[in-house]
Formats: C-alpha cells, sequence, structure tokens
C-alpha cells in the first residue's frame, strides 16, 4: 500500500490532418492558396474551422494562427476551438477527484478503472496535503485507510469462498470485488482516461485551477494546463499559472469564459 500525494497528467492522443483533403476543399473552392504557420493539428482545425465559417481563406489577417485564435479568444467566439481534442490519462488521484471530474460533461468523455474488474488488495491511496503535513492527523488518516484496505481484503477472501458454486472465476471474481469494493475510502488512487475538446478544457481549468476550487482538482488543473499548454501554446498561451500560498497554483486569464 503506497501513499500518494500528486497527481500525473500524461498527453496520450492529439489530432492529425488530412491535408490531401484540406487541399481538395480548397480547391472545390476555387482557393487557389492557403497557408498557415502552425504545425499543430488541433491549433490549425480550429482556424479552418473559423475561415469556413466566412471564407476567409484567400484574405487572411496577418500574424498566422496564433493572432487568429487570440482574435477568436478576444470576440468569444468560443465554438471555434471545440474542434481541437486531446486525449489525456490522470493517475495518482482519488476517488473524490473523479466524483468531482465526471460532473464536466459538455465536451468530454470518459474511461475510469473499474473497481469490479480490478484487484484493490495493491491499490494505493491519495493523502490530502492538509493531512500529511500535521504527523497527529497523518497517523490517524492512516490507521483509517489501513483499517479500509485490510477489510477490503478479508471481505474478498470471504466473499470468494461464499461464491464457490459460481463456475466462472472472472465473474466469481467480479461479484466478489464489487461487494467488497464498498468498504474502500474516497481516498483510493484512481486512473481515468479522459476526452475533452479546448473549449471544454479552458472551461474547467478556469473554474478548477483557482484558489476557490478543492484542492486535488486544482493540482490536477494545473497539471493539465502544462501538458495541453505546452502541445497547443497558441490555444493555451494566454493563461498564467501563479503561485498561492499552500504551494498550489491558480491559472490566470484575460479571456475568459471564451
Amino acid at each position: 500500500m503506497n501513499i500518494v500525494r500528486d497527481p500525473t497528467v500524461y498527453l496520450v492522443g492529439v489530432q492529425t490532418i488530412n491535408e490531401a483533403q484540406v487541399d481538395r476543399f480548397l480547391a472545390d473552392h476555387h482557393v487557389s492558396h492557403w497557408t498557415t504557420d502552425t504545425e499543430v493539428a488541433g491549433e490549425k482545425l480550429c482556424e479552418i474551422a473559423g475561415r469556413v465559417c466566412y471564407m476567409s481563406f484567400a484574405k487572411p489577417r496577418p500574424g498566422g494562427n496564433s493572432a487568429y485564435i487570440r482574435h477568436i479568444m478576444e470576440v468569444g467566439h468560443g465554438s471555434v476551438i471545440e474542434h481541437a481534442v486531446f486525449n489525456l490519462i490522470i493517475t495518482g488521484v482519488s476517488r473524490s477527484f473523479t466524483h468531482e471530474l465526471v460532473r464536466h460533461r459538455a465536451g468530454f468523455g470518459y474511461s475510469q478503472l473499474s473497481q469490479r474488474y480490478v484487484d484493490e488488495s495493491t491499490a494505493d491511496y491519495v493523502e490530502p496535503d492538509c493531512i500529511a503535513d500535521d504527523p497527529g492527523l497523518h497517523e490517524t488518516w492512516l490507521r483509517a485507510v489501513e483499517t479500509c484496505h485490510e477489510a477490503y481484503c478479508q471481505l474478498v477472501d470471504g466473499l470468494m469462498g461464499r461464491f464457490t458454486d459460481v463456475t466462472d472465476k472472472t465473474l466469481r471474481r467480479k461479484l466478489a470485488r464489487q461487494a467488497a469494493r464498498s468498504i474502500l475510502p474516497n481516498a483510493t488512487e484512481t486512473k481515468i482516461f479522459v476526452t475533452a475538446n479546448a473549449r471544454a478544457l479552458r472551461h474547467f481549468i478556469e473554474l478548477r485551477c483557482n484558489e476557490h476550487a478543492e484542492v486535488e482538482i486544482r493540482k490536477v488543473a494545473a497539471e493539465v494546463l502544462r501538458v495541453v499548454r505546452n502541445a497547443a501554446p497558441n490555444l493555451f498561451a494566454d493563461y498564467v499559472l501563479e503561485p498561492l500560498p499552500d504551494g498550489t497554483m491558480a491559472a490566470r486569464t484575460p479571456h475568459v469564459k471564451v
């Protein structure tokens, strides 16, 4: 049993562009030449989507993709940036966190570790910083987690014995684990695969990466921002991370609610 303090965010998927079909579209609509200066597919797709609205390929504004997307932010045409999509795996987080995360529905898709199928006898647990930093509180928390963990293992063993009449081993394990998981605390570490578009991610960052958000989800939101800003700076470079007194970060932007 390990104790986890910080989340990890993996950017496992980004978009690619079918350049031949883009060229075909432009040719079919009598656009002899159009280029953009970004090599990031999500950024380019957002620009294409915006230009389709006005068929402005022939006379682009100066400043390239960065200026184009900045203008989109300034005028609040957020629907255009919904066309950039990111695939993330988030680990080292508690089930308390995922209960909050999945409230973000529009523009998000989720696939989470199943406690019915995964053996949690080797589970890690996520400890809040405010508890971990106090020795007395840490000991109280640790005893409670260890008690729940031990009870889970005992329940699984007992239920496996109770369900001996179930000949399918996979089903027998599922029946035992799905009942035994009722004893596991919200601190149990989990993993979740998240797909979200850029506009939805911006909304998530603005709501959760600030001093009013719960600490764990604030940590995740800051890490998500770092990852996607590195992958698509024209879509997220307007955010600045500012340190808060507790050591976490808050995201600030002049372009809120795009």
